[in-house]
């Protein structure tokens, strides 16, 4: 891999004294086409004008992992207002100054987002986590700063060998992630990095350095200071990596699930003495690798079965969750609120859980009433619900996993014909409220919505048909008859 051969190629700086000029590396050895063309662009800007500018941090080490991208991280011992300058004169399709005050000034150049930042360093006074920031200082400080090796490299834009002070080409090769110095200081700064080290060991198949890892340990409650916000952006990574498992299991093992999601911890102990059942926990993380790389699902997977430690119970030496899906969706909003998803999300996967257990009670003798009720109570989450039932079948026995995934396959084949053939999401009941509340004589109230209901079913079913108001006016009223109504014989 290019990559591979640019690691052993490169340079390495032992972070004292001034950076060496880097030996050349062939052209597209880090990034390519139009890319290499902003990059060179902004190279004959800043050179021009007497400034150094290298490309720096993630989209280094992504190019020498071999992976495109078109984020760019650059810095620069120029000023933020030099920058725009330079930035503009490079051709920039757009500026934006939202990180201004912190040293960084962004721009678009074509598909190329790059953000530019002033050399800055950073030192932390005991028991304060806002950071006093020096600005225009050295490569060599502004290296030291970041969270790990494998993320603390810098290539001259310009073109050049790596500039590597801590050993990250070594920590790539070997398949690390490494805190730079110490990594009590490094995680006391940020505790956020406490989760970017699992997310960057589970989306690179790495493992996390010993002393790494045992210092996450350790420092694992400071987690607690960060927003809620910030932890759900990384959890949203850690999601969608290819087997989130394995972060999954790392954030429980570190201590980092407590402050996080401690309702999933209670899956690894349920337990009844005596009698053999599904290790829940287990289940999720095998349901979780399942499923497609979509938040929601995802998110689905991880939580259908969070409310099994709650209601579990035992017949006849038998282990039941009776309505788990129930009250899994209730402690999954919770959950999703506390760490401040969005209400589209909050009801998403709100839903996936609560119908989590439907489709695979599937069995082809069901009504196509019954088949419409499920794809009206989906709505437009039914390919995710979908997916999440496809997972949930983790059995050893290959033809029960087989079994179950025919029957997903042609409850989803019935649901599309009944999509042709009606819209199903549209259907509704011969009587609305308003006449129905003309009817009786009554106000609104909590009285029509079981009659909406009842005449909706039997739409569904094919037991009424939509526009018959007469027959609907006479199972309204006898509805309200059997209710004990003194308005039931209200004029029709």
């Amino acid at each position: 891999m290019e990559g591979r051969d640019l690691c052993a190629r490169g340079t390495f700086y032992n972070g004292r004294g001034s950076p060496p000029r880097a030996a050349p590396s062939p052209r597209g050895a880090i990034l390519m086409g139009r890319t290499m063309d902003s990059v060179a662009a902004l190279a004959a800007a800043f050179a021009q004008r007497g400034r150094s500018l290298y490309l720096v941090g993630g989209c280094v080490r992504d190019a020498l992992l071999g992976f495109s991208t078109h984020d760019l991280d650059l810095t620069t011992e120029a000023e933020p207002a030099e920058i725009k300058s330079l930035v503009s004169a490079a051709g920039a399709d757009a500026i934006y100054t939202i990180g201004e005050r912190f040293g960084t000034i962004g721009a678009i150049f074509g598909e190329d987002q790059v953000e530019i930042t002033t050399f800055r360093s950073e030192s932390y006074t005991p028991g304060n986590r806002k950071p006093e920031v020096q600005y225009g200082t050295s490569l060599e400080a502004d290296l030291s700063r970041r969270d790990f090796t494998v993320n603390a490299m810098a290539r001259p834009a310009a073109g050049g060998g790596i500039i590597d002070p801590f050993g990250g080409q070594e920590d790539l090769a070997a398949k690390l992630i490494r805190a730079v110095g110490d990594p009590d200081e490094r995680f006391a700064e940020d505790p956020l990095r406490l989760l970017r080290a699992v997310r960057f060991a589970a989306q690179f198949g790495f493992a996390i350095e010993p002393a790494t890892r045992a210092a996450i340990a350790r420092n694992a409650n400071a987690l607690r200071t960060i927003s809620a916000e910030r932890v759900a952006q990384e959890l949203n990574r850690i999601l969608l990596v290819d087997r989130p498992s394995r972060p999954i299991r790392e954030l429980c093992v570190l201590g980092l699930m407590q402050h996080i999601i401690p309702e999933l911890l209670a899956l690894r102990d349920v337990r009844a003495p005596g009698l053999r059942h599904k290790d829940n926990f287990e289940h999720t993380l095998m349901v979780l690798d399942r499923t497609p790389s979509v938040l929601a699902v995802r998110w689905g997977a991880l939580l259908h079965d969070i409310a099994k430690p709650r209601v579990m119970s035992v017949e006849d030496q038998e282990v039941h969750f009776y309505g788990h899906e129930a009250v899994g969706e209730r402690i999954a909003r919770r959950i999703l609120q506390r760490l401040k998803y969005d209400r589209a999300t909050i009801e998403r996967v709100g839903l996936l859980v609560r119908l989590s257990g439907r489709i695979n009670s599937y069995e082809g003798e069901w009504t196509d009433g019954a088949v419409r009720r499920l794809v009206r109570e989906a709505d437009d989450a039914l390919d995710d619900l979908l997916a999440l039932s496809r997972s949930d079948v983790t059995s050893r026995r290959e033809e029960r996993v087989r079994a179950a995934e025919d029957r997903v396959e042609q409850l989803r084949e019935r649901a599309l014909r009944l999509r042709e053939e009606e819209d199903v999401a549209r259907i509704r009941p011969p009587l609305d409220g308003l006449e129905l509340m003309e009817m009786f004589g009554r106000g609104p109230g909590p009285w029509i919505r079981p009659i909406k209901d009842r005449l909706l079913a039997m739409v569904l079913d094919g037991e009424l048909a939509p526009d018959d108001k007469e027959r609907a006016a006479e199972i309204a009223r006898a509805l309200m008859q059997e209710a004990g109504s003194p308005s039931a014989t209200g004029s029709g």
